[in-house]
Parts: C-alpha cells; sequence; structure tokens
C-alpha cells in the first residue's frame, strides 16, 4: 500500500487564525472520528471559530457539539455529481466567511474544488492511503498546518442533554450497568454469529454478579437482528432500534459501561463518546478503521493468511476470522479492558512526550 504524503501550506502567523472551516463528507463513521482531533486543535487556538462542511447525512450531531461553531450540510445523497452541484452553490456563502484555514479531511475532488475557492492562507489535505489508522491520519493533516497537538481525549460536549428521555421509556435502570450490543456489519465477513452475541450477553450478566441491561440501537435494517436478541435475552434488553436520533444514540452511548461491536458507524460513534469499545473485525482492514486509545481493544483478522481480506464473502464458507472468537474469550477480553479503563484517563492520542494526567486533560 502507497505512502500518500499530506498537501499543505502551514499558518505562518504567530497568532491564532480566526475562522477555520473542516470538510469531511463521506462515511459516518469515518467523519465522527475526526472531531476528538478537530477539538484537540482548538485547545491548540481556542480562539478559533471552528465551522464544518458536511454530508446532510451527517449534519445533526456536529449541529448539537459544543465543538463547532456552523455546520454546513451539503446535499447529493451519495451522488458525487449532485454534491459537486451543492458544493458550488453552497461556495459563495462559504467564501463570505473569510476562512485563514481550511482542513480538508476528506481530500476528493469536491473538497478540493472548494478550498481552492476559498482561497485560505493555510490548508492541510488528508493522507487518504498510508496504512495507519484514520485517526492517526487526521492528527497528522492537522499538524501539517504547522502545529503540534495535545493528548487527543474522547470529551466531545453536547449542547443539551439528549438520550435520557429515550433510554427511560425504554426501560431504563440508571443505577444498573449497561451494555450496548451491536451485531452490525455490514456484511457477512463483519458479523460476528448473532448467537454469540447471546452467549456473551448471558455470560457477561453471569460473570458480573450483578443486574445488567443491554441495549440494541441503531437504524431500522438492524430490526430482525434486535428482535431475534430480544425474544432471547428478554427483558435484559432495551430494544431502541430506529428509535434515536444520532445525537441521543451519541448520548445514550455515553452512558454505557461497554460496547460490544462489529466494524460500523455505531462503533465509531460509541468509541468517540468516549465508551469502552471492544470491536470484531473479520474482513474489515484494522490498520485503518480500528478504534484506538487505551480504553478500546479490537479483536480483528490481520494475524492470518487471508485477514482483511475486504470481502463480502469468505471464500471459505466459514468466516472464521470471526467465528474463532469464542463468547467465552471475548468475555475475558471485555473485562480485562475494563480493568484497564478503571485505573488510567481515557485518551485517544498523545505526544510521546507528554504523560497523560488530569491536569494535561484540563490544560
Amino acid at each position: 500500500m502507497k505512502e500518500d504524503p499530506i498537501d499543505a501550506v502551514p499558518w505562518r502567523r504567530a497568532d491564532a487564525p480566526a475562522r477555520l472551516l473542516a470538510i469531511r463528507l463521506q462515511a459516518f463513521g469515518d467523519t465522527v472520528l475526526t472531531f476528538p482531533y478537530v477539538q484537540a486543535l482548538q485547545r491548540v487556538w481556542p480562539s478559533v471559530r471552528i465551522d464544518l462542511l458536511t454530508r446532510a447525512e451527517y449534519a445533526e450531531l456536529p449541529r448539537d457539539l459544543e465543538l463547532f461553531n456552523r455546520v454546513f450540510a451539503l446535499g447529493g445523497g451519495g451522488s458525487p455529481k449532485l454534491q459537486q452541484a451543492f458544493g458550488l452553490a453552497l461556495a459563495p456563502c462559504l467564501m463570505m466567511r473569510r476562512y485563514d484555514v481550511v482542513l480538508d479531511l476528506e481530500r476528493n475532488r469536491i473538497s478540493r474544488v472548494i478550498r481552492r475557492l476559498l482561497r485560505p492562507a493555510a490548508w492541510a489535505a488528508f493522507d487518504r492511503f498510508s496504512p495507519r489508522l484514520a485517526g492517526e491520519r487526521t492528527r497528522l493533516t492537522i499538524e501539517a498546518l504547522g502545529i503540534a497537538l495535545p493528548p487527543v481525549y474522547p470529551d466531545l460536549q453536547l449542547k443539551r442533554d439528549l438520550g435520557t428521555a429515550v433510554l427511560g421509556r425504554a426501560g431504563w435502570e440508571p443505577r444498573v450497568e449497561l451494555v450496548v450490543l451491536n451485531p452490525a456489519g455490514r456484511f457477512s465477513t463483519g458479523n460476528w454469529p448473532l448467537e454469540n452475541y447471546v452467549a456473551f450477553g448471558n455470560l457477561w450478566a453471569a460473570r458480573r454478579g450483578r443486574d445488567t441491561q443491554f441495549a440494541v440501537l441503531g437504524l431500522p435494517s438492524l430490526r430482525p437482528k434486535a428482535d431475534y436478541l430480544r425474544a432471547r435475552l428478554g427483558a435484559r434488553l432495551l430494544d431502541l432500534v430506529g428509535r434515536t436520533t444520532t445525537s441521543e444514540a451519541f448520548s445514550i452511548l455515553r452512558r454505557a459501561s461497554l460496547i460490544l461491536s462489529d466494524d460500523s458507524g455505531l462503533m465509531h460513534l460509541g468509541w468517540v463518546a468516549g465508551t469502552p469499545t471492544l470491536a470484531l473485525f473479520g474482513s474489515s482492514r484494522h490498520v485503518w478503521s480500528a478504534p484506538h486509545g487505551n480504553y478500546s481493544m479490537c479483536l480483528h483478522s490481520g494475524d492470518l493468511p487471508c485477514g482483511a481480506c475486504m470481502a463480502a464473502e469468505c471464500r471459505f464458507g466459514d468466516v472464521h476470522c470471526l467465528t474463532r472468537y469464542a463468547p467465552e474469550l471475548v468475555v475475558e477480553a471485555a473485562a480485562t479492558l475494563l480493568r484497564r479503563v478503571e485505573t488510567t484517563v481515557k485518551v485517544i492520542s498523545q505526544p510521546p512526550t507528554m504523560p497523560v494526567t488530569d491536569a494535561a486533560k484540563r490544560a
């Protein structure tokens, strides 16, 4: 896999820029994972006003975050031609805001055209292909502006309380441990077997020795899987599929003690929310997409000759890369992860010379 150099013109003035536009358009999970890094950038330049340009489908959550001053929604759905037309229509409004810096975290034809039209004094464009985690490539893109990022924490703040009422209607008990189960892999090669999720739930509840509630949430397409889990886990499962907005889901995930998930957008959302995240990657390329930081763990296929194949169907017919992870093993991994989280400050990324402390987090 080739290295993709970061194109950039650094910010050369001693004072901070006044306005910055961040652009991320494609893939919900890849969009939300950039937010903690942009927040770390704001700790370097606390006076900068940060706007975001993203797909209309993804605009709700950033609009509910304290981080962004304005969020511009790009229409056109998944059509590049329509996206480009909507981008050109938005360009005059964006040009009037006179951005000093454009942080292009997409680096495609649309984002490149918009950046050139805006003519910022400084800009940096995302490395799309290097064999590094997406978060690491995001960090390097931001640092190409000529700054060094401080530790990156999963501490995004919502403008208002969300999710509590939805949880309450579903039967949530606030004093009971909440574990999110997310069997939402896009293809069969990314799906840990549903019966394994059930076995995990039973084993986890028995191990914890106390009441545990489980939750499943996400798009309506997850309905058959949610019904399967509900039939086997009974009243312990809170069924929130199709019943939350993205912002409500983010708020709910912040209340969970753990998310066990296939590779999916909700997995990234839980990780960005700061929920201890145990991810199961079958055919997915974990060197690009795995959650990272000291509060996450990824059981992946990278050690296998056929691993990270990115195929929609297993050529051997058994999806061994996922089925080899038995529920008992996953329970042990989850317990190990939670023990680690209990004794550390959650951090996504940190400079090697800067220790992570509560004081550093407040800086």
